[in-house]
């Protein structure tokens, strides 16, 4: 199977999916278009070589990904596109499949989870059954979608090759559990612009359909003022699948985007969201109001401006944004879905006295972080396993203090 997707930077407001027999002596050609309501803006085209009728083998990231790109006038006017040809030859697929399948998956109002990354105990490798399984119990519970590589997904600890793993075993995960139109956003971040749209083109090629992307923070006191807006931009045009900014001052070293910058990033017609960690929900309001951002009564624009926490999930709605990409829905996903199920139902005396137990066992997977949310997985639901290396693993009074901590949450999430 050769493959060629054109991809629009658009919000996907449509797709096109073609397939014949090419002129290149191969055996099938597929061609996938996503574009805008008005226009293409910029087309990459991917040609993927043949299997040999042969599957690849798991873990196997052999198989080269050519691509041509054909670039038409920039989406923001004055700047140019931002080119990739000239690290194209790095990138790989990790299966024909991946790529095949492609269909548009839109991101709806609700709970978001970004999803533990786990590893085998003793030697540390990825656990892909374990995330499978994770995977479907999290969609299973109602939620809208699932993000992979987050902060709970200890991105910074993964490989190229592994990060596309996870993606991957996730969307096969889903697709043979029939959800297969549950959308994956990818953690995309990276400290410079052409490693973050490396990491964007590979979350497409695993099956990724939204790119989730930190501001670089390494080399801030040499940022100009315009050098954030610049980058998100310059990632936004080149990638292949559309991008949330992901606002999360405590990762980058303080940076924290004000609602004047996201607001003025909304208008890129490749930039469909926000999650905004930093729990300033009058910078959400702002950028709600002014985006006019999809809620779970009104589509509105489309754009998700999205908490980045379960524990202001009621706050969100109220103040008009789509949900939340909140890291405690690995251990309590229908606990959080039912808050947003509560407030829709006009029970919000109900969906109060939710928020506080939610937010009581935030307060504990925040400070616990990954580390603590692994151990009440392993408590109380049977897997969990350990963060990576240097992060500690929790001594037996450590994990009862977390088994402790969200023990009132788990009753909650049990008796749903």
């Amino acid at each position: 199977m050769t493959t060629i997707i054109i991809v629009g930077p658009s919000r996907r407001k449509g797709l096109f999916k073609y397939a014949t027999t090419p002129p290149f002596g191969l055996a099938e050609l597929s061609i996938t278009l996503l574009f805008s309501s008005s226009h293409l803006s910029r087309i990459n085209i991917h040609i993927m070589s043949p299997h040999n009728d042969a599957p690849s083998p798991e873990g196997s990231y052999t198989q080269r990904l050519n691509r041509l790109s054909i670039g038409t006038p920039s989406l923001t006017p004055g700047r140019s596109l931002y080119s990739t040809p000239d690290y194209s030859d790095s990138f790989e697929s990790t299966s024909a499949s991946s790529v095949d399948d492609t269909m548009h998956r839109s991101l709806t109002p609700g709970v978001y989870v970004p999803t533990v990354t786990f590893f085998h105990k003793e030697t540390e490798d990825l656990d892909l059954p374990a995330i499978a399984k994770h995977a479907v119990r999290l969609v299973e519970a109602g939620v809208a979608g699932l993000t992979t590589q987050g902060s709970n997904g200890e991105a910074v600890h993964l490989t190229h090759n592994e990060r596309k793993a996870v993606t991957r075993t996730t969307r096969r995960a889903l697709d043979e559990a029939g959800f297969q139109y549950t959308p994956i956003i990818v953690g995309c971040g990276a400290q410079s612009t052409r490693e973050t749209i490396e990491l964007c083109h590979e979350a497409l090629q695993a099956g990724g359909d939204y790119a989730l992307v930190l501001p670089p923070s390494y080399y801030r006191p040499m940022f100009k003022s315009e050098s954030l807006i610049e980058f998100f931009e310059d990632v936004a045009t080149a990638s292949p699948i559309p991008v949330l900014i992901y606002n999360f001052p405590g990762a980058v070293s303080g940076i924290d985007l004000d609602s004047d910058a996201i607001i003025e990033l909304s208008k890129h017609r490749n930039i469909v969201g926000c999650k905004l960690t930093c729990g300033n929900t009058g910078k959400l309001n702002r950028i709600a109001a002014a985006t006019s951002a999809s809620t779970p009564s009104d589509t509105g624009s489309g754009f998700m401006c999205l908490g980045g926490s379960a524990d202001f999930t009621l706050q969100t709605l109220i103040g008009g944004g789509s949900g939340t990409i909140g890291g405690l829905g690995n251990v309590a996903p229908k606990a959080c879905v039912k808050v947003i199920n509560l407030y829709m139902a006009g029970n919000v005396k109900e969906a109060k006295k939710m928020q506080a137990v939610i937010a009581r066992g935030d307060w504990a997977a925040i400070k616990g972080g990954v580390v603590g949310t692994k151990s009440a997985l392993e408590t109380y639901f049977g897997y969990g396993g350990f963060a990576r290396k240097p992060l500690p693993r929790p001594t037996p009074e450590e994990g009862q203090k977390y088994a402790q901590d969200f023990k009132e949450l788990v009753a909650l999430e049990n008796s749903l």
